[in-house]
Parts: C-alpha cells; sequence; structure tokens
C-alpha cells in the first residue's frame, strides 16, 4: 500500500494576484497557471493559490498553520521582502548558529525562513536515521 505524501498546499484569497506576486518573490522552481490556480513549486510541495468567496480578506488565526522555507541565505530573502514592504512577526535572529525571521504575507498569514546551521542540519539527519 502506497504512504500518503504531502504534495501541496492550498491557499484562498481573496488576492489571488497579490499573493501569488508575494510568493513568487522567493524565486520558486516553477511558476505556473493550471486551471484557476496560481501554482508556484518549493522543492517538493506545490503551493497552489485560488480566489475564493468563503473566506475574509486576512488570516484570523495566523498561527494556527505556518510555512516553513528551508533557505540558503535567509539575509537575501529578508532583504528582498523588506523591499516589498512586507511585515515581520519575528524580525531575523540567531538561534545558536541558524538563522529564523517570520514574516506576514499580504494575506496575514505567518512564513518562517529558516537557514540551518550545517550543525544542526547534521544533527537533524543523524536523528532522521
Amino acid at each position: 500500500m502506497k504512504r500518503p505524501s504531502l504534495d501541496s498546499i492550498l491557499l484562498a484569497s481573496t488576492d489571488p494576484e497579490r499573493l501569488h506576486a508575494w510568493y513568487a518573490a522567493l524565486d520558486p522552481e516553477e511558476d505556473a497557471k493550471v486551471d484557476s490556480y496560481l501554482v508556484l513549486k518549493f522543492g517538493a510541495v506545490h503551493l497552489l493559490i485560488d480566489s475564493r468567496d468563503d473566506i475574509g480578506d486576512g488570516n484570523p488565526e495566523p498561527g494556527r498553520v505556518i510555512l516553513n522555507f528551508d533557505v540558503a541565505d535567509v539575509r537575501a530573502i529578508a532583504a528582498r521582502l523588506d523591499g516589498m514592504g512586507t511585515r515581520w512577526l519575528s524580525e531575523l535572529e540567531d538561534r545558536d548558529g541558524s538563522l529564523f525571521a517570520t514574516a506576514i504575507d499580504p494575506d496575514g498569514n505567518y512564513v518562517q525562513f529558516i537557514q540551518l546551521s550545517e550543525e544542526h542540519r547534521a544533527a537533524m539527519e543523524q536523528a532522521g536515521s
């Protein structure tokens, strides 16, 4: 029996073009429109952005689900998003050699960017084996 795999995450928005532009600034591997969906691919996961009329303009509970992006240069990502006027829940900080920052996307969702140190990455890989 095939085990489930997480293939995609759907973000619904009242302004999908605005939300798409914000996530596209993260330099996805793929960026396409498929039917009504704006689709960006980050690693093995597709981020689908769609318009819905049964939601509000902003996420009322943004801490419920947080998207985590593993990045090579969190400072460059933060600078790019600063240039777009992004609000930050948590500014860039060093946590024992790894860098973390949590942004608030245009719809109010929390998006965390993580640049793990080589030591933390090795420890995670060892724990998973």
